[in-house]
């Protein structure tokens, strides 16, 4: 899947994987953060949903990157201070204390997991934390594609001090019960 697929999916409206706001689980976990200056990275953002709301909550440092430029527009002019960036999440550099998962992860060839979760440890800083959700059911074909709890669990051991992985309580009616929260602390 490359920049001219997910640009298609875009013109299309192909965008099922985007609920329109932001995702439950990730709501409850950014209400939890206390400090509005922790450094936040979203890969994937697609429309931004989740850093539309850490800007109106407060926080100060939020980077998205998403392949599709288009994607990214409305974000960038309805909220500039969210630095936006068009890319390949597999080239960025930086450094952040947190970095938000929502959609990437089901997005991404399941044979780039094992280099998607190493790049996400490369950005993260010494105890910096990877949280957010995957999919815990199986796709036809894909994307998404999805997983298992015991599969993400492989990939983050050689990378995590701790991790966790536990069903989404608040997931929305179309997700329920096929989802799971990583909390993953470097």
């Amino acid at each position: 899947m490359d920049q001219a697929y997910w640009q298609q999916r875009y013109i299309d409206g192909a965008t099922g994987w985007d609920v329109g706001i932001i995702s439950n689980p990730l709501k409850a976990y950014i209400d939890h953060l206390t400090n509005k200056d922790v450094r936040i990275l979203i890969p994937g953002c697609g429309f931004g949903h989740e850093a539309i709301y850490l800007a109106n909550q407060g926080f100060t440092h939020v980077t998205v990157i998403d392949l599709v430029d288009d994607a990214l527009q409305k974000l960038r002019e309805s909220y500039p201070e969210v630095n936006s960036v068009t890319g390949d999440f597999f080239t960025h550099e930086g450094a952040y204390d947190l970095i938000l998962e929502q959609t990437l992860f089901c997005a991404i060839l399941p044979e780039k997991r094992e280099e998607y979760i190493k790049k996400v440890a490369e950005l993260l800083a010494d105890g910096g934390t990877y949280a957010g959700v995957l999919f815990d059911r199986d796709f036809e074909g894909g994307p998404p594609f999805g997983g298992t709890a015991t599969e993400y669990a492989g990939y983050l051991k050689p990378h995590f001090s701790t991790f966790k992985l536990e069903p989404c309580y608040n997931s929305i009616d179309a997700r329920k019960g096929t989802e799971v929260f990583v909390i993953a602390k470097k």
